[in-house]
């Protein structure tokens, strides 16, 4: 498996190996020895699934905090996301960055996010599901949020504010700057 760690070194795109024939492909997309030896360490307790009918839905900026915070291995079993990553650790170098990447079934790429980032994503095309395993389970009283296109943060998102496609709750989230609440 390729592991590569990112601008931010604890974000890490992993690739499984596909053996291909003429049927097709398969992939050992999750296996405890080789991710944790990769740096992704789980151990993972649930798996959620999305389907985002139209190119241009945002997802996010999602966090749980406290002993459930979330640490999520994301990857995409149909269309393309441009998956985001920030960090929001109190006193990490690397406080209020990003990073990113294209995840498509295409490409079988793997983005590992640890507890204590955001994490958000874009559509890039229809009929997108999406499938990330997640290190605790959801709480609703651990879940916290950041505005998609907060200005602080500039992030590059590919898609135009107007044509992006958000939850009611999503397009209501506070600015990063608005309270402590991020702490974990």
């Amino acid at each position: 498996m390729q592991a590569r760690r990112l601008a931010i070194p604890d974000v890490i795109l992993a690739t499984p190996p596909r053996s291909a024939d003429s049927r097709g492909w398969f992939s050992e997309a999750w296996n405890a020895a080789r991710f944790a030896k990769a740096g992704i360490p789980g151990p993972f307790v649930q798996d959620n699934q999305s389907f985002s009918a139209p190119q241009g839905t945002v997802r996010g900026l999602h966090c749980q905090v406290g002993p459930n915070a979330q640490g999520k291995l994301v990857r995409v079993l149909a269309g393309r996301i441009w998956d985001v990553a920030v960090d929001i650790r109190r006193g990490s170098p690397t406080y209020g960055q990003h990073v990113a990447a294209e995840l498509s079934a295409e490409n079988g790429e793997q983005l590992w996010i640890p507890a204590g980032f955001l994490h958000g994503f874009c559509t890039l095309e229809p009929a997108t599901q999406v499938l990330y395993k997640v290190t605790a389970p959801y709480d609703r009283e651990a879940e916290r949020g950041v505005i998609w296109n907060d200005a602080t943060l500039a992030l590059p998102w590919p898609v135009e504010p107007a044509a992006a496609v958000l939850s009611d709750k999503d397009a209501a989230l506070p600015p990063l700057g608005a309270d402590t609440w991020f702490t974990t």
